[in-house]
């Protein structure tokens, strides 16, 4: 079982910047996949980054590339998605989420499908205004 929790979200300006942050705990000893997710009310919940606890192993929606970067501190089992030159458009909850890498430690396939995930955490608003 992991245990994710998120934090950093908040309400900010168009242009603006915040960094989410993403602390796993419980069965953590293994890879993970790592995905940030968000949903805005009325929306399907969209995955926008996703990285690998233990190669770094890093994709990207289209919608964040070149404005949001997922990182991660081994040490302290947390995952990290600065988020840059954020849009109005980017305003929603989000959400992070793992499953255990497969052999060789890479991602599953569908890393931005929902179903892929087995643990999530409860979510951290972000709200951008123009």
């Amino acid at each position: 079982q992991v245990e994710l929790v998120e934090s950093g979200g908040g309400s900010v300006q168009a242009g603006g910047s915040l960094r989410l942050s993403c602390a796993a705990s419980g069965a953590t000893r293994s890879s993970l996949c790592v995905g940030w997710f968000r949903q805005a009310p009325g929306n399907e919940r969209e995955g926008v980054a996703v990285i690998t606890t233990g190669g770094g192993r890093i994709s990207y929606a289209d919608s964040v590339k070149g404005r949001f970067t997922i990182s991660r501190n081994v040490a302290r089992d947390t995952v990290y998605l600065q988020m840059n030159r954020l849009k109005p458009e980017d305003t929603a909850m989000y959400y992070c989420a793992a499953t255990r890498t497969r052999d060789g430690g890479y991602c599953p396939s569908g890393v931005f499908l929902r179903e892929t995930y087995n643990y999530w955490g409860q979510g951290t608003q972000v709200t951008v205004s123009s």
